[in-house]
């Protein structure tokens, strides 16, 4: 029986306990896409749940989502997946990866019965999520993906990019698809940004999502729409991605791409000056959208 209720988005991926560090000084957080893009898109309004592993003793770290009205399905895994992410503050931009742990991936039966809008796949390790899964979700819903989870590949320790074997295949069962700069240069081999974007819609997404330090570009019904990153700080630099594409789906379901791409450009500019997810309020982000939008009338 198919449960009551249907959800916005049903994200699927790790949540995560990262270490972040800046110039040596190290901390601990919780992590993951599905924890970054839940909490913001929950913000926003959006009826939202995730599928996700991780060790049995951090469940109780799952609560603060579940306070927030976010609809929880998790499978005890042997270990909490975690990524260890070294910055420098003199440039916030360029990080240093490290895997720590790897609650091993996703299979069907982890799927609640629960239909969704949009299932939103954002693993933060390759193999979290394979292709028969993906199939398996096309055939419920339309599919968002970020292409992170296929193509950031542990090797030891190490997290090194790697092109994504089955991507030919894979992108023909996704809507939206979100990539970042380096990602789309190196799945395309092209540098300048509105090509790749072209380029990798040919393989059948419909709408391309590619956030880079300056701003989110969408191409969606042959044009290009722009959302900058005005941050005044980055020190939330950390899940920057995450919640860029889950604003970007959250505004999706009811708004133009062009509005979509101009709010997931303010969360995101918000989210980066702290750390930890995006908590709002809204009318923060509407302030600085109508500050932008003042300033692109002049």
């Amino acid at each position: 029986m198919v449960a009551a209720n249907p959800l916005d988005l049903l994200m699927l991926g790790h949540f995560a306990r990262d270490i972040v560090a800046v110039d040596g000084r190290a901390e601990w957080f919780n992590g993951g896409g599905v924890y970054f893009g839940s909490v913001a898109a929950r913000r926003l309004g959006a009826e939202v749940g995730i599928v996700t592993r991780l060790h049995r003793d951090d469940f109780p770290r799952l609560a603060e989502l579940e306070a927030l009205g976010i609809r929880v399905f998790a499978a005890d895994a042997g270990a909490t997946s975690g990524i260890e992410n070294r910055y420098n503050s003199a440039d916030m931009e360029r990080r240093e990866c490290k895997l720590i742990n790897f609650a091993g991936p996703i299979r069907a039966a982890d799927l609640p019965d629960v239909p969704a809008k949009i299932y939103a796949i954002t693993p933060i390790i390759a193999g979290e999520v394979d292709l028969p899964l993906l199939k398996l979700l096309a055939r419920r819903g339309p599919v968002a993906l970020d292409i992170q989870g296929f193509v950031r590949v542990p090797q030891g320790r190490n997290l090194v990019f790697q092109p994504w074997a089955d991507m030919e295949e894979g992108l023909r069962h996704v809507t939206w698809l979100k990539v970042d700069r380096a990602e789309a240069e190196m799945l395309t081999g092209l540098t300048d940004l509105q090509a790749a974007a072209r380029r990798l819609a040919q393989f059948g997404p419909r709408e391309i999502v590619l956030t880079q330090s300056s701003g989110v570009t969408v191409f969606a019904g042959g044009k290009f729409y722009h959302g900058p990153f005005t941050p005044r700080s980055l020190a939330g630099r950390t899940g920057r991605g995450d919640t860029c594409f889950a604003t970007y789906l959250t505004r999706r379901l009811t708004h133009s791409p062009e509005e979509a791409a101009q709010w997931a450009g303010a969360v995101t500019t918000l989210k980066q000056e702290t750390p930890g997810p995006w908590r709002g309020p809204v009318s923060a982000a509407q302030a600085l959208l109508q500050s932008l939008w003042s300033a692109w009338s002049l």
